[in-house]
């Protein structure tokens, strides 16, 4: 990865919604070399999707319970962790999955409209998978900062100008 590349993917993992002419000015480069640098790291998977963060506990009441679960596992000869990791990312339920050091070997985050959705999920699926030997459930009772924004009903945090 070269350095215009780099350069352009910390822009747009700060604010997908920049606008190519935007980019090309920050950048110094044309709107025309920005567009092809874009849809090669696209093309290559360095750019998966684009998503906007949303705090659900503003003017809704659709606030989805997350959960974070670790997971102890036996991994399977010859594919280590891959194969139960894949088999668990496969549920819809399923919002990320991680290889941990420590006590656990797994980190996976999940949303369910209720707590008691969440425990199904893990006691009639995550529980069942051969390979899983326990979990512990932790569930988000609060957001305060995720992926570098501030999640704040506080007047004076509102006037911080948050960069991630």
């Amino acid at each position: 990865m070269d350095a215009k590349e780099r350069e352009l993917l910390q822009l747009i993992e700060k604010s997908g919604r920049l606008e190519t002419s935007t980019i090309a000015k920050l950048m110094g480069i044309s709107e025309e070399e920005t567009k092809q640098i874009i849809e090669k790291l696209e093309n290559e998977k360095v750019i998966l999707g684009y998503s906007a963060i949303i705090n659900w506990t503003k003017g809704t009441d659709e606030g989805a319970v997350t959960a974070m679960i670790d997971v102890k596992v036996t991994p399977k000869r010859g594919v280590g962790f891959d194969k139960v990791a894949e088999r668990i990312y496969r549920f819809p339920e399923v919002k990320a999955v991680y290889l941990m050091s420590g006590v656990y070997d797994l980190s996976v985050s999940i949303e369910g409209k209720t707590m008691a959705e969440v425990g199904r999920f893990v006691s009639e699926k995550l529980s069942t998978i051969d390979s899983v030997i326990s979990t512990t459930t932790h569930f988000i009772l609060k957001k305060y900062k995720h992926d570098g924004l501030v999640f704040s009903e506080n007047e004076e945090d509102k006037r911080i100008v948050v960069s991630p």
